[in-house]
């Protein structure tokens, strides 16, 4: 039997490595564009946001095809919603506490929990 992931992820380490700093980059920028639109276009805005949240995870665990991809992704959207959430001294922040907010927030944490659980893919027989 293989012992390489499936799906079209390169057999070296750096590589994999390179592929999961992608995503949490990726995801940092996804979290940052959900943040902004939620809230600008609600509820259409917010529909929008968690579906490029859903693409994110999804995609990142079928192009990979490991679960650590979704964790990687979901550490990057998590840090940017979180450090925006926080706000500045002066009282400025990108969130104003509404429930779109949360819907983001928690519906976000719930899509990376159910990508995060699926079961593994199967592997392509040699």
């Amino acid at each position: 039997m293989s012992t390489t992931p499936p799906g079209p992820l390169p057999a070296s380490r750096n590589a994999r490595y390179a592929w999961y700093a992608g995503l949490f980059v990726l995801g940092a920028l996804v979290g940052t564009a959900g943040a902004l639109v939620q809230a600008a276009w609600l509820p259409g805005g917010l529909f929008l946001a968690l579906l490029a949240t859903a693409a994110l995870f999804y995609g990142g665990l079928r192009a990979t095809g490991t679960q650590t991809a979704v964790v990687a992704g979901g550490g990057g959207w998590l840090l940017a919603v979180i450090l925006l959430s926080l706000g500045r001294p002066e009282g400025d922040g990108v969130f104003a506490g509404g429930v779109g907010e949360l819907l983001f927030l928690f519906g976000g944490m719930a899509l990376a929990v159910m990508c995060t659980t699926l079961s593994r893919l199967p592997r392509p027989t040699p």
